[in-house]
């Protein structure tokens, strides 16, 4: 068990909500990190913000437009990310951070191309 967080690529849809929707079948993840909880405490606060209703942030998918890809990696680059603790969590240790700009930069391309790019997790 522990925290597993994964970015999908999805056809983009302007009539669903960017939060507390169900992922499709159509879904194809191009990211996976297993107990990066600060980046997981970073999504959590975009959820909530996007108006989120699930106070767990458990199996709980999160569309990020380029603005929330923009705001990550200032974050990111500027070590921001909110300390996070979760029992399944596992520890942030500074090493993901060249694996997020990598996150960071397949999430660009997919929004170029015209896709969504949806955040989602299981704990």
């Amino acid at each position: 068990m522990g925290l597993d967080m994964y970015a999908f690529s999805v056809e983009r849809d302007e009539t669903r909500a960017p939060v507390d929707f169900k992922l499709g079948d159509n879904a194809i993840q191009f990211h996976y990190w297993r107990k990066h909880p600060n980046l997981h405490g970073w999504m959590q606060q975009l959820y909530e913000a996007k108006g989120g209703s699930n106070p767990d942030f458990n199996c709980d998918p999160l569309i990020l437009n380029i603005e929330d890809i923009d705001a990550l990696e200032a974050a990111i680059k500027g070590e921001a990310l909110p300390e996070t603790h979760g029992f399944f969590f596992g520890e942030t240790t500074g090493e993901e951070k060249e694996d997020d700009l990598d996150f960071i930069r397949k999430a660009r391309e997919i929004i170029a191309e015209g896709r969504d790019v949806v955040y989602d997790s299981w704990w």
